[in-house]
């Protein structure tokens, strides 16, 4: 048998015999299991043991889970408690995507030599993976406080002004400009297509999955909530738009069906049973560790000054919005320091930048040692800013 394996059955069967060991393994260490996942793809993949190659069915696969991922986003987002949450949230997060994307872009720009390349890079720190911080917070019964209750909120519209810089940056690209008049002319297409979408959407897809309902075919109305998903994906970057946004509208659209808890209940199963784990799997599989030394100290010293940027962003940027809200120094510390883990969105920001031939290995190699690395400081650092 030669190695890497180019089978995509044997491939597919590591991939997630090691998804889930070294995610649960993570889990009993209290971390997430996303990073066990990644882990393990480490280990098969061309930094230990280069067990798998990866092949255009892989690739899709990982395609695929990064769409289902979004669109499991965009069910759980409530566009009713988003509309509530108003000032507060909207400052917190707005300076946690500001103040990271400005700090992200000047700080690797030396490294990387290319305007586009650090864009990227800074549209990756504007992510935000409350996920760690929400078990933390549940662990020290601090969830429902008034810092708790404001990173969960700000957590949402992080979520949607992450995804409008990916899409800008994705469409800056494809055109090749970056000039003030061509972002202007892209925020305004992608508003747009939102307001088009949330619009016209709603009404359309829930008489669409009111009729699936009548179909006595099993699973029909998942299938058609699928159909919606990847209609919206392909719509989106016919609009120069990330696919990734017609997602989570689509999650956004069907979140307002009477059938939303099922679909997501169905479609989680569908996506953490195989095309997610190829994902983060993936994601380790693509990270080549050998390129932190034979890069050098350049690359040591990227990895250290682009996480170092990536936590104070979040505790400045976030911090400073809590302030203007009237929140107290301690709070406003705790509240930035809540919002600096990065985990799904960042790496999915990272594959599209992978895969828009934007972001060298190198580069997304960095941004995944640098979502390890805010993942790991995260608890001991709450827990510091919650004692008295």
């Amino acid at each position: 048998m030669e190695l890497p394996l180019s089978d995509p059955f044997i491939s597919i069967a590591i991939i997630l015999i090691v998804s889930k060991t070294f995610g649960y393994v993570f889990t009993k260490l209290k971390q997430p299991s996303a990073m066990g996942e990644i882990v393990g793809g480490i280990i098969i993949g061309t930094s230990v043991l280069n067990l798998i190659q990866t092949t255009e069915s892989l690739e899709f696969l990982s395609e695929l889970g990064v769409v289902l991922l979004l669109f499991l986003a965009g069910l759980e987002t409530d566009i009713e408690e988003f509309k509530r949450v108003g000032g507060p949230a909207f400052l917190i997060a707005s300076g946690g995507v500001v103040i990271p994307f400005i700090l992200g872009y000047l700080t690797t720009l030396p490294f990387t030599h290319s305007k586009m390349a650090s864009l990227m890079m800074g549209g990756v720190l504007t992510a935000t993976s409350v996920s760690l911080t929400a078990s933390v917070l549940m662990e020290m019964k601090k969830l429902r406080s008034k810092e708790g209750a404001s990173i969960l909120a700000a957590a949402v519209v992080d979520d949607v002004l992450g995804i409008l810089v990916l899409t800008v940056l994705v469409a800056i690209n494809t055109t090749g400009t970056i000039s003030l008049e061509e972002i202007g002319e892209l925020l305004g297409e992608a508003a747009l297509f939102f307001g088009a979408v949330l619009v016209l959407g709603i009404p359309v897809v829930k008489r669409l999955i009111r009729l699936s309902s009548r179909i006595t075919l099993p699973e029909s109305t998942v299938a058609f909530a699928l159909a919606v998903v990847m209609s919206l994906a392909f719509l989106a970057e016919e609009f120069r738009i990330a696919g990734i946004t017609g997602a989570y509208l689509a999650g956004l659209l069907i979140g307002q069906t009477d059938e939303a808890r099922r679909i997501s209940d169905k479609v989680t199963t569908i996506a953490y049973a195989l095309p997610v784990p190829v994902f983060l799997v993936g994601i380790g599989i693509h990270t080549d560790i050998r390129v932190f030394y034979a890069g050098g100290a350049s690359t040591l010293a990227l990895i250290g000054v682009y996480a170092l940027v990536a936590a104070l962003g979040k505790v400045v940027g976030c911090g400073a919005g809590a302030l203007l809200s009237s929140f107290k120094p301690k709070e406003a510390l705790r509240v930035g320091i809540g919002m600096i883990p990065r985990m799904e969105v960042a790496l999915i920001m990272l594959t599209v930048g992978k895969g828009e031939g934007v972001l060298t290995s190198t580069l997304f190699s960095v941004g995944v040692a640098m979502t390890i690395i805010t993942t790991l400081v995260t608890p001991s650092l709450l827990v510091w800013s919650f004692r008295e």
